[in-house]
């Protein structure tokens, strides 16, 4: 007879997600996580598989709930650049030590690249909605004059979510927020029209 289980698995995956953030795929040990989850080795194992399938299950989880608040900020606005504006600056936790974590999305870019075919199909599956609907709130700028009518939306698009990873890498790198904030405006500011 199978025992049941003794905690509760979204509260554990949150913890075992929170470890992955803060140091990555390879630096984290199976003890780190046994530590944070505060489970068994047999609990971890059954309730999770292994530690790849854990690290799958964390990213995937993280990077859904990252992606919905993006797409909330982006919609928050009528402006369309008020909306890229709160979408930018949602990025920029206000918290050194919240700040510094960066993105684990971002994260598992500079840890994996394009080796792992498993998450970088996670990182599409994240990341082509966000650019569909910034690609779209551009055109609604553009038809109401507030955005650069020059400018290409599918490239913009593009350039914006690398910009929000280079914002989550500088958070990552040490930057502050008041330069993080800086580099956003800039940003903005060039999508105006001339």
């Amino acid at each position: 007879m199978v025992r049941p289980r003794e905690f509760d698995r979204d509260e554990a995956l949150d913890c075992a997600t929170r470890v992955f953030w803060a140091k990555g795929y390879a630096a984290t040990s199976t003890e780190d996580l046994l530590a944070a989850m505060k489970i068994g080795r047999q609990s971890l194992y059954n309730a999770f598989g292994d530690k790849r399938k854990l690290y799958l299950e964390a990213l995937e989880r993280y990077q859904r709930t990252s992606n919905s608040g993006h797409l909330e900020r982006l919609d928050s606005s009528a402006s369309s650049l008020g909306g890229i504006e709160a979408l930018l600056f949602g990025l920029i936790a206000e918290d050194d030590s919240e700040r510094a974590l960066g993105c684990m999305g971002v994260s598992a870019v500079g840890e994996f690249g394009s080796a792992d075919p498993e998450l970088v199909i996670l990182r599409n599956k994240a990341g082509h909605a966000l650019f569909k609907r910034l690609a779209d709130r551009i055109r609604e700028g553009q038809e109401c004059g507030e955005i650069d009518p020059a400018i290409d939306a599918r490239e913009a698009a593009a350039f914006l979510q690398m910009t929000m990873q280079g914002i989550q890498l500088g958070a990552r790198a040490g930057r502050d927020a008041k330069s993080l904030r800086a580099l956003a405006n800039f940003v903005i500011n060039r999508f105006r029209p001339r």
